[in-house]
């Protein structure tokens, strides 16, 4: 049951913090909101203020927020009003549809200024390193501050890991500081049998920060782009075929992990449990406005590509056409989410 009210507490704030972007930028546009939903499914209640119908539904997996007239078809019985959303300009459509992701990443910039104003962050600060392998041989040892991989600007000790995560078995050019003075070594990670993985020979690769103070700021920015690097790289190993479906959650899925992390972090008091769940929400908010991004139909990527189109040549896409688009999307996301969800079922009763 905690887990059941956590998720609903946690998805629940990404999807209206989703939703509110659509919702603030279209009355911005004068555009008519027709319904502003969260949840799917059976309407549990609903009320009517402004023209617009508020509603929260029984499945507390998404949301909506839906314009006068965004698939391009005319009211029955008559045309649409000039506040219908194909009769607002280009560019105020294409801010409204931005709007939702951008939106999370909003959120998440937020949510990760709580999170490092109690917990901190983690400066990427070599520990100590172990012996024979690639670290050591190279010559970096306990203090160096590790600045780039492959190029790459380095900023929290996590991104260490992901990136030997991301590049496993490749060689990777670390740069890094010690006193002051540059340093470049191109370390080949070793697997381990032990760990299961392939490791740079790092003991230990993070050195604490206590952001109680202006350093909130600057943390909570790299903690957000720490969640983008990961979201973008994790998709990147799915298109190049590192990861499969299997290594991909959905809402059963999230639950679970909510549940975990519940039950690991509550020894610690309903605080630190508070915390975590900030995080995860912090992590997901980050996830879903990159999703959302994606050019695909149905989502809000893929409806910014038309109206995109619809700028560059000074005339919209047939509706029709677009419709027809953004439906077989959806019925392919619907049968993605239905193998996801099969995945996650499977997880939980194993």
């Amino acid at each position: 049951m905690i887990t059941i009210v956590l998720f609903i507490i946690v998805f629940g704030v990404i999807v209206i913090a989703h939703e509110l972007g659509h919702f603030l930028l279209a009355k911005a546009n004068g555009i008519t909101v027709v319904e502003f939903s969260i949840g799917m499914g059976p309407k549990l209640l609903h009320f009517d203020r402004g023209g617009t119908e508020y509603s929260l539904r029984l499945l507390p997996i998404g949301g909506a927020c839906m314009f006068e007239g965004e698939n391009g078809l005319e009211e029955e019985g008559g045309t649409l009003s000039e506040g219908a959303f194909p009769k607002a300009k280009v560019w105020a459509r294409i801010s409204t549809v931005f709007a939702g992701p951008l939106f999370n990443f909003l959120l998440a910039y937020v949510l990760a200024m709580l999170v490092v104003a109690y917990a901190g962050s983690d400066r990427p600060v070599i520990q100590d390193v172990i012996d024979g392998y690639p670290a050591q041989e190279a010559g970096m040892q306990s203090g160096d501050v590790v600045t780039r991989m492959n190029g790459e600007r380095i900023y929290l000790g996590r991104e260490i890991n992901l990136y030997t995560m991301v590049n496993s078995g490749e060689t990777i050019t670390v740069e890094y500081l010690r006193d002051g003075q540059k340093h470049t070594a191109a370390l080949t990670p070793r697997f381990d049998e032990a760990e299961g993985q392939y490791l740079l020979g790092f003991q230990g690769y993070a050195e604490y920060v206590d952001c109680r103070n202006a350093g909130v700021f600057k943390y909570a920015y790299y903690e957000v782009r720490y969640g983008l690097k990961m979201t973008v790289k994790s998709l990147g190993m799915l298109l190049t075929g590192k990861a499969g479906v299997d290594d991909m959650a959905g809402p059963v899925g999230m639950a679970q992990i909510i549940g975990e992390v519940q039950q690991e972090a509550a020894p610690y008091g309903p605080l630190v449990v508070a915390v975590n769940m900030v995080n995860l929400a912090m992590l997901l908010s980050v996830n879903l406005g990159v999703i959302n991004l994606l050019p695909l139909p149905a989502l809000d990527g893929g409806r910014l590509v038309f109206l995109l189109v619809e700028a560059v040549r000074g005339k919209p896409v047939p509706p029709e056409k677009e419709g027809m688009v953004h439906f077989a999307g959806f019925v392919l996301l619907m049968v993605l989410m239905v193998v996801v969800m099969f995945n996650d079922i499977s997880r939980l009763l194993g």
